[in-house]
């Protein structure tokens, strides 16, 4: 078992090993440099050096070429030669334990978390949600746990907002106003996170992080790839999932001080894609996650193309440096060349903006923490080749390590478990059934069977009560009221009263 990670060594006989110390792997590191420069190759060999010291290693295959490390390597003369050249004695073709996971289920087992996991604050900013929108959503989880209702999916999440604004001048008292508005526009902003294909991510069984921190049988730490060719395209979906991830790991964890070597390691490639366009709230959760899960035992590595890609506040704090060759075309890149420079000890026998520009493939600038956890000097390094084959394998090779995996069984079927979805189409349900019943009939008074008799005779005598008129009568009243609504002069009038009083009188004598 390895004691340290072997980056590589100086092209002259008398240039040092370079090494990264496993008891400082959890303070953080950067793999820089312009595509094509090797980082990829880099990667490869740490997550090499990292699984043979026993730590486990979670890293984001953007072009599947990490997929590789599943498989032995060839002794090719080349990397046989660069092996003996850094001093890697023992440089024999090894197969690595690998376990592959894809959010999409397609190219490894479904890597799923819940909508109450991911909270609001990283679903707004999937969604691209305004302060106000994000506020709302809020609200909405806020009901939820209130209510004990579980947001597992995204069928809950809707469901879980169509209640809400359904019932907005109900919640309003204690809540605060609802715009339905917002709602709308977080129900618009979930569609197209369906059309993305995110629906798969979001889910049981959830990720359990023990399962990524894994040992196999001889003691070599798992090396979890994620398939992010096409995750990659939806880099909203990428940066939110992976800084999910992330912040897992730090709420979960329990403190572990200072270490002999980290508990996971996590390479975050494309790492640029984590703040750009990114909100204050989102890059401040960032550097705390940075700063603060070290103390758990984890060590987060960025890889990317430009030092500048990244804050300086979490620049900062990546104390293990790798740097590719930068080109300096342009005044930023200029400016990323005297940026990365500045930020190595400097060697007084090495002029390090030049020496950037001029670096071959499979070589870079290494400064690791040394003794007491100070930077190292800065040394032109050839990197040590990897012993795992390198490039992506073929989908039946992926296939068949993927049937050999210890997690398959407990993440390739989905489960669906009783949620806010349920719970709350059970509420409707038994709401409309209340509305569509017949009211109860009201009890009579007195509530006997001797009352009943009196209290129908009642209305029957109210009636018997009422004076009775002939019927005739009525006729010749509405025939006279006729003839006077259609009479408009004073004389008109007053023979309608004439007529009126000879027809009443008339009535009257023959009654008597």
């Amino acid at each position: 078992m390895e004691s340290n990670v072997l980056i590589g060594k100086g092209a002259a006989p008398d240039s040092p090993q370079q090494w990264l110390f496993a008891k400082y792997g959890n303070r953080h590191g950067l793999i820089a440099g312009a595509t094509g420069t090797g980082k990829t190759v880099t990667l490869q060999s740490l997550c090499e050096g990292f699984a043979d010291l026993g730590v486990p290693v979670f890293a984001a295959d953007i072009k599947g070429d990490l997929s590789g490390l599943s498989m032995a390597g060839e002794a090719k003369p080349k990397l046989v030669e660069r092996a003996a050249m850094v001093g890697l004695t023992n440089y024999v073709p090894t197969i690595y334990p690998v376990v592959f996971w894809d959010v999409f289920g397609e190219q490894g087992h479904p890597l799923r978390g819940t909508v109450s996991d991911l909270g609001p604050l990283l679903l707004s900013r999937l969604l691209n949600l305004s302060d106000v929108q994000e506020a709302v959503l809020q609200l909405v989880f806020k009901f939820c746990d209130d209510q004990g209702l579980l947001l597992l999916d995204l069928k809950d999440l809707k469901a879980a907002l169509n209640h809400v604004s359904e019932n907005a001048k109900t919640l309003g008292p204690d809540y605060g106003l609802i715009s339905k508005a917002s709602i709308g526009a977080i129900q618009r902003g979930l569609i197209a996170l369906e059309a993305d294909g995110a629906e798969s991510f979001f889910g049981e069984p959830a990720l359990d992080l023990d399962d990524l921190i894994r040992q196999d049988m001889m003691g070599r730490g798992v090396i979890n790839i994620l398939a992010a060719d096409k995750l990659y395209q939806k880099p909203a979906l990428y940066s939110t999932f992976l800084l999910w991830l992330l912040s897992e790991l730090f709420e979960r964890l329990p403190e572990a001080g200072d270490l002999d070597r980290p508990k996971l390691v996590f390479f975050f490639d494309e790492a640029h894609l984590l703040f750009t366009d990114a909100p204050k709230a989102l890059v401040t959760k960032v550097e705390q996650v940075v700063r603060l899960i070290r103390s758990k035992g984890v060590g987060v590595y960025f890889v990317t193309q430009n030092p500048l890609d990244l804050p300086e506040t979490v620049l900062g704090q990546l104390g293990n440096r790798v740097q590719h060759a930068l080109r300096a075309f342009t005044p930023r890149d200029q400016k990323a060349v005297k940026a990365a420079a500045e930020t190595f000890r400097s060697n007084p026998k090495l002029d390090v903006a030049e020496a950037i520009q001029q670096l071959g493939v499979g070589e870079a600038l290494v400064s690791c923490l040394g003794d007491g956890g100070i930077p190292g000097v800065v040394e032109r390094t050839l990197i040590r080749p990897p012993r795992s084959r390198i490039g992506a394998i073929t989908p039946d090779e992926r296939k068949t390590v993927r049937s050999r995996s210890p997690v398959g069984s407990k993440y390739d079927t989905d489960i669906d478990l009783e949620s806010a979805y349920e719970k709350l189409n059970a509420r409707a349900s038994a709401a409309a059934e209340a509305a569509e019943a017949p009211p109860a009939a009201a009890a009579p008074a007195g509530g006997g069977w001797w009352d009943q008799g009196s209290a129908q005779a009642a209305p029957v005598a109210k009636k018997a009560a009422a004076p009775r008129t002939s019927s005739r009568e009525g006729v010749f009243e509405t025939a006279a009221k006729s003839v006077v609504r259609s009479v408009g002069s004073q004389v008109g009038r007053e023979v309608g009263r004439q007529l009126l009083r000879g027809l009443l009188g008339s009535l009257t004598g023959k009654r008597r």
